[in-house]
């Protein structure tokens, strides 16, 4: 992962409009990611085989549990000024309503579902900074597929936030039966998730 400072300015900070310039003027290499993480514009390499297939599982489930109206999307911006973040989540479930307007990404709080899936170079901002920030932003729910956990590859689904802050609602180790509340009351077994 590389990151690009940008000048504070005089006020001591980046605003938030300078970030989202800066942001979509970043040309990463194809298929990379370029986030807003804390105020700095990183580049994230593309994502592992084993990472995609599980994209792929987890997207496949969503897709017979959401209302027709509902999208789930793997590229699409999430926002969250407040923390001077701009994430590009793995999946992220949304109202199709929300992407009605203008731009190239949506507040976080439309979020239904946010997902992301660890990689080497990303595994502490998916376990620390992104959820602080989905939390606060009042994501409902936040599913974490850690295959670089301390103690194993695990699933943890969080909920509940408040303020940023989330409770964890369900904690497995990955192959085991992981179940997501409702609106979506999906049963979601692990056991085809590749591991590294």
């Amino acid at each position: 992962m590389s990151a690009l400072t940008v000048d504070d300015g005089p006020a001591g900070g980046q605003d938030w409009n300078g970030l989202v310039q800066v942001w979509e003027q970043t040309d990463g290499p194809e298929g990379s990611k370029v986030e807003i993480i804390e105020g700095i514009v990183t580049v994230s390499p593309l994502p592992a085989n084993s990472h995609n297939s599980i994209a792929n599982l987890v997207q496949r489930r969503l897709y017979t549990v959401i209302p027709e109206d509902w999208g789930i999307y793997q590229t699409l911006g999430v926002a969250v000024p407040s923390r001077s973040g701009l994430f590009i989540p793995d999946l992220v479930v949304v109202p199709e309503a929300v992407l009605n307007g203008p731009g190239n990404y949506i507040p976080a709080a439309a979020a239904e579902l946010v997902v992301e899936i660890t990689s080497p170079s990303n595994a502490g901002h998916d376990r620390l900074s992104k959820p602080s920030a989905y939390a606060q932003a009042g994501v409902p729910l936040y599913l974490l597929v850690d295959g670089h956990a301390p103690g194993g590859p695990t699933v943890t689904l969080y909920g509940e936030p408040v303020g940023d802050v989330y409770r964890v609602h369900t904690a497995v180790k990955t192959g085991e039966v992981i179940r997501l509340p409702g609106p979506f009351q999906l049963t979601l077994d692990t056991a085809g998730f590749p591991t590294d």
